[in-house]
């Protein structure tokens, strides 16, 4: 039961970004966001200071409880156990699933990035609930990003019994491609929250997603 309720809460997973602000506040994006049908948001801050991130992830915390949407932290185990988060992501170089597992406890969720079937096992092995695959497209957010292929990225499906996001580039044209893959949904940047109606653009993501879903 619960791996089948995570797989639908990744279905359209938003990943926050506060260089897409603009003339909006981070929260108010987020809102923006919520409010298209985001099923999972993660809060992304590179470069806050500790303090500073934790002050936001409560504040956003609060927000994503009023939707009912889950809530993830980036790569800070700190802040993810200190808030009500739903739980943590780390990439590969972010630290120890296993230590982070412990940390967490049984009942957060804890997402690990992974680009290789070897990957993507160990991440499980060690205690992962689901993983993020990519990138899958080339994409402006992350300048290091190596590609995976679709081969490679159906491989990790079936290579896993927890759920798997594919995330990178995806935008509302190529998320097609993905779909008979085997990924319970996909992790999104720049196709959320650099555009100009935030809203709309999720609910259009959105009907893709469920059309899908549905036949």
């Amino acid at each position: 039961m619960k791996k089948i309720k995570l797989a639908e809460q990744l279905r359209l997973y938003a990943v926050s970004d506060s260089r897409w602000t603009g003339s909006q506040s981070l929260l108010q994006q987020i809102d923006c966001a919520l409010k298209g049908g985001i099923t999972m948001l993660q809060l992304r801050e590179k470069h806050l200071a500790e303090s500073v991130f934790l002050a936001e992830a409560l504040t956003v915390q609060k927000l994503c409880q009023k939707y009912n949407i889950p809530l993830i932290i980036n790569d800070n185990l700190a802040v993810a156990c200190q808030s009500s988060s739903a739980g943590l992501h780390i990439g590969q170089n972010d630290g120890s699933v296993k230590q982070a597992r412990a940390a967490l406890g049984p009942d957060k969720i804890l997402g690990v990035s992974a680009q290789t079937v070897e990957q993507a096992v160990a991440a499980e092995a060690a205690g992962a609930d689901y993983l993020g695959v990519g990138a899958v497209f080339a994409t402006s957010t992350k300048d290091d990003a190596k590609i995976v292929s679709l081969t490679t990225l159906k491989a990790i499906c079936n290579a896993v019994n927890i759920p798997v996001v594919a995330i990178g580039g995806i935008t509302e044209v190529n998320l097609p491609t993905l779909l008979d893959s085997g990924i319970a949904g996909v992790a999104l940047v720049s196709a959320v929250f650099a555009q100009p109606d935030i809203t709309a653009a999720c609910q259009r993501l959105r009907k893709v997603l469920d059309k899908e879903k549905e036949s």
